[in-house]
């Protein structure tokens, strides 16, 4: 018998990752304010997904249950950390700037009893900080810990604008990040051209895994640019493939160009009508 739990999804950041928290009896709604025991300690999150049932196996991390909905007097608490966070942020980009570190500060944050004070920040090259961990703890007068994050996850906290003029989608929708590579740009037939498929991270573009599926069916069986086939006895080489237009264009023998619907090569790949070998 599958073992179940009923839980609730909380984000620690807005669009963050979604962690999944038990049941503790109350009665508590998405939007509300939540208790946790979280990565860095006990923590404040947002309920964004309500009540369900889920099997352990498919949670794959041990299971807490949430502490509790947060109370009228933790709510003013929250708050003042989060206040007291921000300036922390100030004084943690003044002593980085004093000390001449290469690392832009991102975020600060306090755990709910202030026990610990996280600052995230991001770098291009490795950093020592142990004396500025120092001086952190003599400012503020609690442990420090400091996280370094990548420039997706840096994009996500900062906010920003995609190549399409809308809000990034890391800050509106996308709450994990996948593997983009080059084979997803190559097999939509963009232009390798990193100031087009970059997004404002720096990294390839996130929206290129959308259509990927699709580009994949379209094109099952279909023959790359560049590749040597057979078509109607005479060996030509693959020049463009249009998904679009349902149609790829050949260089024959005798420098002649020839148009052909892809279904021919769907159709005649299961036959073993043409060969696909790169020059």
């Amino acid at each position: 018998m599958e073992l179940t739990a009923t839980v609730y999804g909380v984000e620690f950041v807005p669009v963050g990752r979604i962690r999944y928290y038990a049941d503790n009896g109350e009665d508590i709604k998405r939007g509300d304010l939540v208790m946790v025991i979280g990565d860095f300690g006990l923590e404040v999150a947002k309920v964004v997904v309500g009540k369900r049932e889920m099997s352990i196996e498919e949670l794959r991390y041990e299971l807490k249950a949430i502490i509790r909905k947060l109370t009228e007097e933790d709510l003013q608490i929250h708050r003042k950390n989060e206040e007291d966070a921000k300036k922390a942020k100030e004084v943690f980009k003044s002593m980085i700037r004093e000390m001449n570190l290469p690392m832009k500060p991102i975020l600060a944050k306090y755990t709910f009893d202030r026990s610990k004070l996280i600052f995230f920040f991001s770098s291009e090259e490795r950093v020592d900080f142990r004396e500025l961990v120092k001086e952190l703890a003599r400012h503020f007068k609690t442990r420090i810990e400091l996280k370094q994050l990548g420039v997706r996850d840096e994009m996500k906290l900062m906010g920003g604008l995609g190549l399409c003029g809308r809000p990034a989608c890391c800050t509106v929708f996308l709450r994990e990040f996948q593997s983009v590579t080059l084979k997803h740009a190559r097999k939509q037939q963009m232009m390798i051209n990193p100031a087009k498929i970059s997004g404002t991270c720096r990294r390839l573009l996130c929206c290129l895994t959308y259509e990927h599926d699709f580009y994949e069916k379209a094109l099952e069986g279909v023959p790359d640019e560049g590749s040597s086939v057979e078509y109607e006895g005479k060996k030509c080489k693959v020049i463009n493939v249009n998904v679009f237009l349902d149609e790829i264009t050949l260089m024959c023998e005798g420098k002649k160009v020839v148009k052909v619907e892809l279904k021919y090569f769907k159709y005649a790949s299961s036959r073993d009508k043409y060969i696909s070998n790169k020059d």
